[in-house]
């Protein structure tokens, strides 16, 4: 228990607690968010018969609170943690559909003798597990399993599907052979006496057909209502509060509604933290200051250097636990860095808008199969003048992730390398689903958001900002808000070649025009040209890698595609750090 703990020392730094009863044993790492006075130490008790560990926020427990009074309830600290344990009293496993937050969280109930353990639901929060006959393992992240059981076995499957269709997170499987990962929206219940889990869904998207019926004017309004109560939540906190900020739209707004709120309650100046990108194509340090100068914020930038990226190349690996598809998660490394510099212990950060207000290029394309063939002439001119993409780049996107042949004879053309019985086992069904879900707005959302873009990104998130102690909140990913903006009209999220246009016209008020109304959007690139070492390094770690040659027919002599390099060498320096076997 002490070694599972000691290797999470960076998520939770301010304390350390420990709970053994018969066979179980409950570890807790604390960082001090909400109450931080020894009372909302964990595990937490609660009336000799149910103990808790958990990690995340529940954002609505004062009004919780308010409502378990009612109900006779009585409460002895400040935190969360303890609104949670009456909760489960109160309302049993059903609890969770009356959270909104963050969480990751096993509950011991000794009455039943059984584990209740929980994820939030679009997985902001992490839960590994590990079984076999003698054990049951969970945990934050993957290196504590470890701990316990040194498993050095890949696992094929994974492995083959990021090679192949660049995805991770679309399964409750991960790299390592036998470590599992609970999916959001989902609990599992351990009995402790038979030694035995059963695990299952207990949250839904909602449709809400009312929003569908709104006036553009009261969509846009709606919006505003529930983005500005989600930040609100967000800002609950007895620790300094900051903002992630790119100069883009969605940190714009996050930056324009908390520091408002943010003064009013503390009459302080709201922290600000932009990681700036040295080639000028990928650098939106100009529309972030911009926007620190109109909110008058702290600001504090951080500039990573070729340096500081073969400083962190291993460490961020590591930190990651799996292997990542995009140089850009060390960008997102350097921005938590610095905020735990600038001593932020809670972050906001803009995930989830592009998923829910339509804002990526394939979006407009899917939304452009639902229309006649006039309006897609003139939806396809319009998101050129004002989106700033080519009709060729518009018909491409629709064209290819529309078409779920095309998709597969890339991939079998991207992987045609590969040992031929690796190839032929490759699993095509999630590119099937996602080609199908193209032509409905609604049903694309929500595979992106519980399968393939959104979980890639959480984990992400997570890893990095917990290796500096920094918890990052996400106001876009509030379920309240997420089921609005989806039952919101799609022609009120695009207007005439405008994405995120229920978000534009709620900044109009509150930001300059010129970041309001941006055409192009940049996104959170890193120098992957100048920051990776010269390819012929980069081949021969390649190359050297046992776990690679097993794969491929011979040596790789030369790799076109950097995105492809990438995930090669990334395998590679995985397979070292941790100590991975061939297949």
């Amino acid at each position: 228990m002490l070694k599972m703990l000691d290797c999470i020392r960076h998520r939770g730094p301010d304390g350390q607690g420990m709970y053994f009863y018969n066979n179980l044993a409950l570890g807790h790492r604390r960082l001090s968010i909400i109450d931080v006075s020894e009372a909302g130490a964990e595990p937490m008790h609660w009336n000799d018969i149910l103990t808790i560990t958990f990690n995340g926020e529940i954002y609505n427990y004062i009004e919780l609170r308010e409502e378990l009074k009612k109900q006779g309830y009585q409460f002895f600290t400040d935190s969360d943690t303890e609104v949670l344990l009456a909760s489960y009293n109160f309302w049993g496993e059903d609890c969770v559909s009356h959270f909104n937050g963050m969480w990751s969280f096993a509950i011991l109930d000794k009455r039943k003798n059984k584990l209740f353990c929980s994820r939030d639901r679009f997985g902001i929060k992490p839960f590994y597990y590990y079984f076999d006959e003698n054990v049951f393992v969970f945990s934050s992240e993957i290196k504590q399993i470890l701990e316990i059981k040194p498993i050095k076995k890949v696992n094929e499957k994974i492995l083959l599907d990021f090679l192949a269709t660049n995805m991770t997170e679309h399964t409750h499987e991960t790299f390592f052979n036998n470590i599992y990962k609970l999916p959001g929206s989902h609990s599992l219940v351990y009995d402790l006496q038979e030694n035995t889990f059963r695990i299952s869904k207990y949250y839904e998207l909602k449709y809400h057909e009312e929003y569908s019926k709104l006036t553009i004017e009261d969509s846009i309004e709606l919006f505003k209502t529930e983005f500005a109560r989600s930040v609100k939540w967000r800002l609950r906190s007895d620790v300094k509060v900051g903002t992630c900020l790119s100069g883009g739209l969605d940190s714009s707004y996050i930056s324009a509604v908390a520091s408002g709120q943010y003064r009013k309650e503390s009459n302080e100046k709201f922290t600000a933290i932009t990681a700036e990108a040295v080639e000028e194509k990928e650098n939106e340090i100009k529309y972030a200051q911009q926007v620190v100068s109109h909110l008058d914020l702290d600001w504090h930038v951080t500039t990573p250097t070729i340096t500081d990226f073969n400083s962190a190349l291993d460490q961020v690996i590591y930190t990651q636990e799996e292997p990542f598809k995009t140089t850009s998660v060390y960008m997102q490394y350097f921005v938590m860095k610095e905020a735990h510099k600038a001593k932020v212990k809670v972050l906001l950060d803009g995930q989830g808008s592009d998923e829910i207000l339509l804002g990526y290029i394939r979006y407009i394309a899917s939304q452009l199969s639902s229309l006649n063939t006039m309006k897609k002439i003139q939806g396809i001119l319009n998101a050129n003048r004002k989106y700033g993409v080519s009709v060729n780049e518009i018909i491409r996107h629709y064209l290819y992730f529309s078409n779920f042949y095309v998709r597969k004879f890339r991939i079998k053309t991207r992987t045609s390398l590969l040992k031929s019985k690796f190839r032929e086992s490759i699993d095509f069904s999630v590119i099937k689903q996602l080609s199908q879900s193209q032509h409905d707005v609604f049903a694309l959302q929500n595979m992106e958001i519980f399968r393939t873009q959104i979980p890639t990104l959480l984990n992400w998130e997570d890893k990095n900002s917990m290796a500096f102690s920094v918890e990052t909140r996400l106001p876009f990913l509030d379920y309240q808000l997420v089921e609005t903006c989806l039952s919101i009209n799609n022609n009120y999220k695009i207007v005439d070649g405008w994405s995120k246009y229920l978000l534009r016209k709620n900044m109009e008020p509150v930001l300059p025009e010129s970041i309001t109304w941006r055409r192009k959007k940049i996104g959170f690139n890193a120098p992957v040209n100048k920051w990776l070492p010269d390819q012929a390094m980069i081949l021969k770690e390649i190359n050297d890698s046992e776990l690679i040659r097993s794969l491929y027919s011979g040596p790789i002599q030369k790799l076109a595609d950097r995105n492809i390099e990438w995930r090669l060498y990334n395998i590679a320096k995985w397979q070292k750090l941790f100590n991975i076997d061939n297949l």
